[in-house]
């Protein structure tokens, strides 16, 4: 990998940050002082540092997000508040992205990551990844609605939804879990019963609950435990 590209995949700095340090002598690789970022390296064997601080390679970032309300799944936005505006400048530079959207009044756990491949993986319908969220809505549920949710309903799309899991905790909320992602899905299958979401939240994420320890906007990288029950899909 050439040392450029190491320093811009690892969040170190931009290409152009790191020319300049460079150019200073602020970059060396196993001890020696590269002006040449054109230069070839190992990233699990050599050793790097950038101003005096060493680099560590990790290809593949995982983030959980407490996602608060207002803010928007996307990686840029002119006139709105992103997920990426949360976090420090070094993971946008890692070219990291929501693994999935909320909403933008949708609560709760958001994985962000730079691995496009398992993030298709875990978004594909294909695959039947879990996703639970807490609900409230505005009038009580029947045992027919929530039948009527678990078997699956039509929400203007080519089939109906995949069968859900519906478990209640009053007449009116509850957590229901699925395993599809279309657009606005939950509000839409809520409006299929004639009813109408008041508050949801993503507490699940295949099979990695919400660090209840985060704060709305709060986030923290994956453990390893974490990181292997994903990447497993």
């Amino acid at each position: 990998m050439r040392l450029d590209k190491f320093l811009s995949e690892t969040g170190t700095a931009t290409r152009s940050e790191s020319k300049k340090a460079a150019r200073s002598g602020g970059v060396t690789l196993n001890g020696i002082a590269v002006r040449d970022l054109s230069v070839h390296m190992d990233p699990q064997t050599d050793r790097v540092t950038y101003m005096g601080s060493p680099v560590i390679y990790q290809k593949n970032i995982y983030i959980m997000m407490n996602k608060p309300d207002g803010v928007i799944s996307a990686t840029d936005d002119g006139n709105e508040t992103t997920v990426l505006d949360l976090l420090p400048e070094k993971y946008k530079k890692m070219e990291i992205f929501p693994c999935g959207r909320l909403d933008k009044n949708t609560l709760g756990l958001l994985i962000l990551t730079n691995n496009g491949a398992l993030a298709h993986r875990l978004l594909s319908p294909k695959c039947h990844v879990e996703k639970t969220y807490r609900f409230e809505c505005e009038r009580p549920l029947t045992e027919a609605d929530v039948e009527l949710l678990c078997k699956g309903v039509d929400i203007g799309e080519k089939s109906s939804t995949q069968p859900a899991k519906v478990l209640l905790t009053s007449s009116r909320s509850g957590e229901i879990s699925v395993t599809e992602g279309k657009f606005h899905q939950i509000k839409r299958m809520f409006q299929a019963v004639c009813n109408k979401i008041t508050y949801l939240e993503r507490i699940r994420f295949a099979d990695i609950p919400l660090d209840t320890a985060l704060a709305r906007g709060e986030w923290r990288e994956l453990t390893e435990e974490e990181r292997e029950i994903l990447e497993k899909h």
